[in-house]
């Protein structure tokens, strides 16, 4: 076997990611990447920390594509439509990338600077949608909590095949986004729910 000309990390971290899609995540070992680019799995340690040291540099890979999609999909947008846009953007993402977008889920650690740097642009953009709300800086955490649910839920049930009812999923989650919509319209100026 010989080494493949031009080998780096960001390619390495690329094909793991497209391996990560077709076989999902657990596929992703450094053998199996190694076999995937034609290299011996020693040569890999040139690039990343083992196997928990690529799945952190694709989770990074995987927040940088969603972030640039989430923000392509609001150009020109604001408020509702925005929020949808968002939405839409994150399910895409998740629909087009499941392996690349689980390795997103983690919430970094401790020192994990790059990782908690690409999570935090992606919070950013959120509350910066939802700043035109006036929900308050701990109502716009809860709501953005609650979004990134509703999205993450519909998501994993859709990647696991749990909607089996013949309704469309596009209808189902621009109305899932409404609902929260008008439960946000519904919250106070300062954050606060009116009950």
């Amino acid at each position: 076997m010989s080494p493949r000309a031009g080998l780096d990390t960001h390619s390495l971290v690329k094909t793991a990611a497209e391996l990560a899609d077709e076989q999902g995540i657990e596929a992703v070992t450094l053998a199996a990447l190694a076999a995937r680019l034609g290299v011996r799995s020693p040569s890999l340690y040139n690039h990343v920390k083992g196997l928990a040291g690529l799945r952190t540099l694709m989770a990074v890979y995987g927040l940088d594509q969603l972030y640039t999609g989430m923000s392509e999909a609001l150009e020109g947008l604001s408020g509702d439509a925005a929020v949808h846009a968002i939405g839409q953007a994150y399910v895409g993402f998740a629909r087009q990338h499941p392996g690349l977008y689980e390795t997103t889920l983690k919430a970094p650690e401790q020192g994990d600077t790059e990782l908690k740097e690409a999570s935090e642009r992606i919070l950013s953009l959120i509350i910066q949608v939802l700043a035109g709300y006036r929900l308050g800086e701990e109502g716009s955490i809860h709501a953005v909590r609650g979004f990134r649910s509703i999205l993450h839920g519909f998501t994993s049930i859709e990647n696991k095949g749990g909607f089996g009812l013949p309704v469309n999923l596009e209808d189902s989650l621009a109305r899932l986004i409404n609902t929260y919509l008008s439960g946000i319209h519904c919250m106070g100026s300062e954050g606060k729910d009116h009950q």
